[in-house]
């Protein structure tokens, strides 16, 4: 496949890195197929409850609703999240992945880590997943990976800190604030220092990169072949959805969408099926929505979210 963009031509080499046959029935978010998309249904827990990073174009927030990411119609306690995994279990039938994705950063507070300890211990049979910015990741990986944790996806939006700082203008780190291009350096290295210590403990790793016109547009290819090198597995391109202080961007279109895409698999194997996914997710996208049946009106809503 031949990729042209204005008067270049560059050639797309099949991904060098394989499948992931073991997850393809059993895990959506790790299934290269629409058919392995739609086997399994998964469940998301929002027991994140902070943020380390500021991200120009996220905006978090509780509702019903809201389809996007990092959304939640409510922040659930690490007991809470117990018994909506046991309702899940009950009200499912192909239930196999229990995933904690947000609305803050899971490696932020303890939380996550607690309940995939529970999670483990009652439902071993379930695949544990854990999403993050990866600024935590270096030195959380042995418990991750002590947890049974099996997939692991790390958000990398740029390998440049210049352009990171476009993005992520500040963190907090070990309880200091980082600004700019120091901020960028700091989690980008954090980023491929803890992809990098997961592959050599075992885990399989997707990194979602959010394609951000005018920002990180002309720098997928570097991040798909930093994120291979460290030992990431699959890549997912995310369009932006325009808002927050990216408000005024406008969302990649299907071109812009196709050449990165084509950028990335030069590298390592491109996911094309994902939908946008609430942090409270249960079901199967597009087909399945358990959301109300577990939670009904029993729990009360906590609409508090912090960046550190």
């Amino acid at each position: 496949m031949t990729v042209r963009i204005g008067s270049i031509a560059r050639d797309a080499q099949p991904a060098p890195t394989p499948a992931v046959p073991a997850l393809e029935d059993r895990h959506p978010c790790f299934s290269p197929t629409p058919e392995g998309h739609a086997q399994a249904e998964r469940l998301h827990l929002p027991v994140s409850p902070d943020c380390n990073i500021d991200c120009a174009f996220c905006k978090r927030d509780f509702g019903r609703q809201d389809p996007r990411p990092a959304s939640a119609a409510r922040l659930l306690t690490p007991d809470q999240a117990v018994a909506i995994v046991e309702r899940a279990v009950e009200s499912c039938p192909t239930l196999s992945v229990v995933g904690i994705a947000g609305p803050g950063d899971p490696l932020a507070s303890e939380h996550a880590l607690d309940v995939f300890a529970r999670v483990r211990s009652r439902w071993p049979n379930l695949t544990l997943c854990l999403s993050t910015n990866g600024l935590m990741l270096p030195e959380s990986i042995d418990q991750i990976a002590q947890l049974g944790v099996e997939t692991l996806t790390v958000t990398v939006n740029a390998v440049d800190p210049a352009i990171q700082a476009q993005i992520t203008p500040k963190i907090a780190w070990h309880r200091h604030r980082l600004d700019g291009v120091a901020a960028g350096e700091r989690l980008i290295a954090n980023q491929l220092a803890g992809i990098a210590r997961a592959a050599a403990r075992g885990l399989t790793i997707k990194v979602n990169t959010v394609l951000i016109p005018t920002v990180n547009e002309d720098h997928i290819g570097d991040i798909a072949a930093r994120v291979a090198a460290a030992g990431a597995q699959l890549i997912n391109i995310i369009p932006l959805i325009p808002q927050h202080r990216f408000a005024h961007l406008p969302a990649p279109g299907l071109m812009k969408r196709y050449v990165a895409r084509a950028e990335a698999e030069c590298h390592l194997r491109v996911f094309h099926d994902c939908k946008p996914c609430r942090a409270d997710a249960c079901g199967v996208s597009g087909l399945t929505d358990y959301v109300a049946e577990l939670y009904g009106d029993g729990l009360a809503a906590h609409p508090t979210f912090s960046h550190s």
